[in-house]
C-alpha cells in the first residue's frame, strides 16, 4: 500500500515501451527494478518532487565572486605572460602591426562579423532541438525560449567564459534555461555537455580534415601536440560517454538519495538530447567551417594569401586551444598557438600573422565582451524591474 499523499512523478521510456513509477523515498530495491538502459522522460513540470537539483540559486553573484577571485586574476596575468612571450618569440614590432592593421579593408573585415554571430543562431536552433529530443518541451509544462532567446543565453555564457576561467559559463547557461524555462539546472546541463562533446568530435573530424589538405601525409612537428591533443580528445569523449551510458546504475546506487535524482537527470539528458544525431553532428560540422570563413576574411582584409584550407585549420586549430581552460577563452594561449603555426609552420609573416591574430580576436574577443556586457545589463535590469513593476499588484 502507498500514502497518497507521497509526491511521485512518471518516467516513460519511449524507446523502449516501459514505464516505472518513481516515488520520492523509494528503496534502493524499487530504484534497482528500473529499466537499466532505457533513457527516462522527464516529468511534466507542474509535478515538482522535491528532489534536489545541482546549480546555486544565485548564479550571478557566483559570477561575480568568481570574476574577482584570485585564480580569475592570476589566469588573467598568465595570459598577459603568454602575450608578452608571443611577441617576444615571433619578434613582432606592434608599430608594424599598428601600421598593418590601418590599411585592411573595413568592408571585408566588417563581413567576418557576419559568421561569427550567426553561428550563435545557429547554436540557438540547435540547441533548442536537443532540448526537445531530451522531453522537455511545452507539452510537459516547460516553457522553452524561442531560438532568439536561446541564442541571448548562449551569447551570455559564451561572454562569461571569457571572463572566468574553467568554462564557469556553461554552468551559467543552464542557470538561465533553468531561469527562463523551468528546465531542471542538472538537465539543461546534461544537453550543453552533449553539445560539448559533439562540437569536441566534429571539430576532431574538421581539424584532421583540414591538415592533409594542408599538409598531405607528412605532418610538421610543430603540429604534432595539437594533434595528439585532439586524439586525446576524441578517446576521452567517446570513452566518457560509454562510461556514463553503462555505469548509470552503479552510480546511482553509490550516490546519496538526494542526488540520486540529479544524476538521473544529467544522464537522461546528455543520451536523449541525441536522439537526432544526424542534425546534431551536420550542424556541429558545418559551423566549424563558419569558423573558418570568420578567419579567411579578416586574412583577406590584410590582402594576406591564406587559402580556405589554411583558415580552417587555423580556426580549429585555435578552438582546440580553449579546450583547456586555462585563461579565459585560452586568452594568451590561442595567440601563442595559431602564431607559432602561421609563422613556424606556414611561414607567413610575422607582421601579417600578427595582424590576423590581432584583428580575429577583436572579432571573437573583444567584441565579443562587448556585445555582451550589454545582454548581461539588459537582462539585470529586466530582472530588477520585474519586481518593482509588480510590487503593488494584488496577489
Amino acid at each position: 500500500m502507498i500514502a497518497i499523499d507521497l509526491p511521485h512523478r512518471i518516467y516513460t521510456s519511449p524507446d523502449v515501451g516501459i514505464s516505472a513509477v518513481a516515488r520520492r523515498g523509494v528503496s534502493a530495491t524499487k530504484r534497482d527494478a528500473m529499466p537499466t538502459r532505457s533513457l527516462p522522460s522527464p516529468e511534466p513540470a507542474a509535478t515538482e518532487t522535491g528532489e534536489t537539483d545541482l546549480g546555486p540559486n544565485d548564479f550571478p553573484a557566483t559570477l561575480r565572486r568568481t570574476l574577482l577571485s584570485p585564480q580569475t586574476l592570476v589566469s588573467f596575468g598568465i595570459a598577459v605572460a603568454v602575450l608578452w612571450f608571443v611577441v617576444r618569440r615571433l619578434d613582432i614590432d606592434p608599430g608594424a602591426i599598428w601600421a598593418q592593421i590601418r590599411q585592411a579593408n573595413p568592408l571585408v573585415f566588417g563581413l567576418a562579423f557576419i559568421p561569427w554571430y550567426s553561428a550563435f543562431f545557429v547554436r540557438g536552433w540547435r540547441w533548442g532541438r536537443m532540448i526537445e529530443s531530451a522531453g522537455f518541451d511545452r507539452a510537459r509544462g516547460y516553457t522553452i525560449p524561442p531560438t532568439r532567446g536561446l541564442t541571448g543565453i548562449i551569447v551570455l555564457a559564451y561572454f562569461a567564459n571569457s571572463l572566468v576561467p574553467a568554462k564557469l559559463g556553461d554552468a551559467y547557461r543552464a542557470y538561465l534555461l533553468k531561469r527562463e524555462s523551468g528546465v531542471p539546472f542538472s538537465a539543461g546541463f546534461g544537453t550543453i555537455l552533449a553539445e560539448r562533446l559533439v562540437d569536441a568530435l566534429m571539430l576532431v573530424v574538421v581539424l584532421a580534415g583540414s591538415a592533409v589538405v594542408v599538409f598531405g601525409d607528412q605532418l610538421p612537428p610543430q603540429a604534432r601536440p595539437a594533434a595528439t591533443l585532439a586524439a586525446i580528445l576524441v578517446v576521452a569523449g567517446v570513452v566518457g560517454l560509454g562510461v556514463l551510458w553503462f555505469t548509470r546504475d552503479h552510480v546511482i546506487r553509490l550516490l546519496p538519495e538526494r542526488l540520486r535524482g540529479t544524476y538521473d537527470r544529467l544522464q537522461g539528458a546528455v543520451f536523449g538530447s541525441l536522439r537526432r544525431p544526424a542534425l546534431v553532428f551536420g550542424i556541429g560540422f558545418f559551423l566549424w567551417f563558419g569558423d573558418g570563413l570568420r578567419i579567411w576574411l579578416v586574412a583577406r582584409s590584410l590582402d594576406a594569401g591564406i587559402s580556405p584550407a589554411v583558415a580552417i585549420l587555423i580556426a580549429v586549430m585555435g578552438a582546440l586551444l580553449t579546450v583547456i581552460p586555462f585563461t579565459p577563452a585560452g586568452l594568451g594561449v590561442v595567440e601563442l598557438g595559431v602564431g607559432s603555426v602561421l609563422v613556424g609552420v606556414l611561414g607567413v609573416d610575422p607582421v601579417v600573422a600578427g595582424s590576423i591574430i590581432v584583428l580575429d580576436r577583436f572579432v571573437a574577443y573583444w567584441s565579443l565582451l562587448v556585445v555582451g556586457a550589454v545582454l548581461y545589463v539588459r537582462r539585470l535590469r529586466r530582472e530588477y524591474r520585474g519586481p518593482a513593476a509588480t510590487a503593488g499588484t494584488p496577489a
